[in-house]
């Protein structure tokens, strides 16, 4: 969750059923893309910061959550806030951690991301093995938010999740 986060307690329960279609073993307060949810004269709003402008997540994303709450009775708009940018620093500990169970390298800082996706350091660990030995085989992934690695120990290709700031 955002740091900024301005969320209701009420509204939790419902927001962690909602996941990120692109990494489903995350879900919205996981991702960090909830910069508020209220409710407000029957109203729950929300508002949703997109990971890049353009992700098509997004809309999947909105819809889902007026689902979500649609089923306990209650009526959701969401608004996409694109300002501040979203980083990956507001992806959860535990976001983090269910990002790596499910097969996907976490991001790492701003200057080490852009060492590997350069191919000038090997950094990235390998979610399968641990290893560091691996390598960039495209700087795109599955989605223009993650690359494409191999680990040369185990020999498994997964994805690294891009570090954005």
């Amino acid at each position: 969750m955002t740091k900024t986060a301005n969320i209701e307690t009420q509204l939790i329960p419902v927001l962690e059923t909602v996941s990120d279609p692109e990494i489903p073993v995350l879900s919205v307060l996981d991702l960090g893309v909830i910069r508020e949810a209220i409710e407000r004269d029957g109203m729950v709003q929300i508002k949703l910061t997109p990971t890049y402008s353009g992700c098509p997540a997004m809309d999947v994303i909105a819809d889902d959550l007026k689902k979500a709450f649609s089923e306990i009775g209650k009526k959701a708009e969401v608004e996409l806030v694109i300002s501040p940018a979203w980083s990956t620093d507001w992806i959860s500990e535990e976001g983090l951690k269910k990002m790596e169970e499910y097969g996907i390298a976490r991001p790492l800082s701003e200057s080490h991301d852009k060492d590997v996706l350069l191919g000038e350091k090997k950094m990235v660990k390998c979610p399968q093995c641990g290893s560091t030995n691996t390598h960039l085989v495209s700087q795109f992934g599955s989605t223009a938010c993650k690359a494409l690695f191999k680990c040369d120990d185990c020999h498994e290709p997964f994805d690294y999740f891009k570090c954005l700031k």
